[in-house]
Parts: structure tokens; C-alpha cells; sequence
């Protein structure tokens, strides 16, 4: 249990040393989400942390809508890393972890010397594209969620059965994600307030649209050297949400994961971990061809 702007989070460890990786899990996941991760990252050097996100386990679980609005979720990870007290952090994110990645490297609010994202767009593409039909399609649960009480009901009936569903009916590989881990999303959803914590994420999301001058903002290059992996096959976030990626980010190293959903790190941990290996140890970083063989290609960015 990590304290860190004025919570408390379960935070999963693995490794030591002064460079932290910092891994972000999405909705509706877990730390255990980076299982796969964390032993690479401490094999290679860093001291992995993977905590539960406010709401979410045994963090703490801040009651109002307010509470998980944008600043405050990158002011968590300032608190972490500040707790940490590394001398260098590696930020890695994934959906909803994702996003708040991308928010924090672009404000520098603390010096971070790389970063991994994996199935969530740049926050100037994501929103741009929302205002397409194809995306805004895809997206019809942000809206649905902002009904009050409903959403947070439905995801906890039958001991948060949705949940667990949710992840499994959307995976091309369902097999990766055994009983066990489902039933930890599900477990954790079931305690007070859970549900209700996850939907506030989107909730929020309303108290701090972004305006124009915030678009541009973000359209500032990011220098830090970014690695974007997105699985192909994710039925929420459209493929095409990434181009105009390496415009925003002069460091870029995107790669596309074929046949693969969502949930990327978790249903081909070898392929994203020899993809993650190589990038950190600055070696020509694979492309991914039809299941998921790895073949040489260039460390510069991948294209559409």
C-alpha cells in the first residue's frame, strides 16, 4: 500500500532499483492486468509498479464524479512516482491507463524519459475522431454511462458478472483469460462502491471537455520517445484513431498487433513483451504479421 496524493493504493511490485516502470491498467481491469509485464520489467532493470487506479481494489475510493476527473487522476501519478522517488520513470499505459499516460507526459508534470501506450489514441486524435460517426459508434457506451445509477447496477448484478463478461465476449482470445483472472475483476467490482467509482472515469469525462485551445495544446510535439501498440481487432477504439500519430510524437515507434483485441497485453503477452523488450534496449523493434509472427523491421514508425 503506497501513499500518494492523499490516497492510498495497492500497488502490485516487482523488482528494484532507481528506474521506475509505472504501469496504468484500463477499465474494467487490475493490476494484475500487467502479470505478464512485471517480470520483464524487473528483468531488465526497473522497479515495476502496477497499482489499482483510485476506485478500483483496495485503493481508495473517492465518492463524487469530481473526484476522477482528469487532473486529478495525473496528479496520482505525479504522487506515485514522487513516492517512488526513482531517478528515472518509464510510464506505461493501456486504455483508461492510457489515457491518463498520454495527459501526464504532455503536461511534464514530473520527467519522464519514455513512454508505452497500448490501445488508446492521442488525446487531439482521440477527440477529433469522436466527432466522426464511425468512432462515435464505437464510443456509445461513454454516453450510456452518464445515466445515473443504471450503469453501475448492471455492472455489479450477479456478482458483477458483466464485468467478466465484458472483457472475455470481447477477446479473439477468450482462453487468455482463465477463470481466475476474471473472477479477480469480477471479486474487486463487487465491493462497495466499485462500480459505481469505474463508470465515474466516463462520469467525468463531461466536467472537463476539452475545448479548442486544449486540442491545440496537446498538437505541441512530445518529445519523450513513445512506443504505441494497438491490437487490430478492438471493438471499442478504431485503428485509424492512430494515424497522424507520428506528426504529434517525433519519437515514435508504432506497431499493429493483427488478429489481436483490446486487451493487448493480456492476450499476446509474448509478442507485446519481445516488442517491449526491444524497444527499451533500443534494438530494431518487430513487425507483428498474421499470428502474431514477428519479422524485422525498422525501429522508426509503423504506418497504416
Amino acid at each position: 500500500m503506497v501513499e500518494a496524493n492523499a490516497l492510498t493504493f495497492e500497488v502490485d511490485m516487482c523488482g528494484d532499483g532507481d528506474r521506475l516502470a509505472l504501469c496504468l491498467h484500463g477499465f474494467p481491469e487490475l493490476a494484475c492486468s500487467w502479470r505478464y509485464q512485471l517480470p520483464l520489467l524487473a528483468r531488465l532493470g526497473y522497479r515495476a509498479w502496477a497499482p489499482n487506479l483510485r476506485g478500483y481494489g483496495r485503493t481508495s475510493r473517492p465518492s463524487a464524479v469530481a473526484d476522477y476527473a482528469m487532473p486529478h487522476l495525473v496528479a496520482d501519478i505525479a504522487g506515485l512516482i514522487d513516492a517512488a522517488n526513482a531517478r528515472s520513470v518509464l510510464l506505461v499505459g493501456h486504455d483508461w491507463g492510457g489515457a491518463i499516460a498520454w495527459q501526464a507526459a504532455l503536461e511534464r508534470v514530473r520527467p519522464i524519459v519514455r513512454l508505452v501506450v497500448m490501445n488508446i489514441a492521442h488525446p487531439a486524435l482521440f477527440f477529433e475522431g469522436l466527432r466522426g460517426w464511425r468512432q462515435a459508434l464505437r464510443s456509445w457506451y461513454i454516453a450510456a454511462f452518464q445515466v445515473p445509477w443504471v450503469p453501475e447496477r448492471l455492472l455489479g448484478a450477479r456478482r458483477a458478472w458483466m464485468v467478466g463478461e465484458l472483457v472475455a465476449e470481447t477477446a479473439v482470445d477468450p482462453t487468455r483469460f482463465p477463470a481466475a483472472v476474471l473472477a479477480a475483476y469480477r471479486t474487486a467490482a463487487t465491493r462497495r462502491g466499485a462500480t459505481r467509482a469505474m463508470v465515474n472515469y466516463y462520469r467525468a469525462l463531461r466536467l472537463t471537455r476539452p475545448t479548442r485551445r486544449d486540442v491545440e495544446r496537446w498538437r505541441r510535439p512530445l518529445e519523450i520517445p513513445t512506443l504505441l501498440l494497438w491490437g487490430e481487432e478492438d471493438v471499442a477504439l478504431g485503428k485509424e484513431l492512430t494515424v497522424g500519430t507520428d506528426t504529434l510524437v517525433p519519437h515514435l515507434t508504432l506497431r499493429y498487433l493483427p488478429g489481436v483485441s483490446h486487451w493487448v497485453q493480456q492476450e499476446a503477452p509474448e509478442t507485446v513483451n519481445a516488442l517491449l523488450e526491444a524497444w527499451l534496449l533500443d534494438r530494431p523493434v518487430p513487425v507483428v504479421g498474421p499470428h502474431g509472427r514477428l519479422t524485422a523491421g525498422p525501429v522508426s514508425q509503423g504506418r497504416v
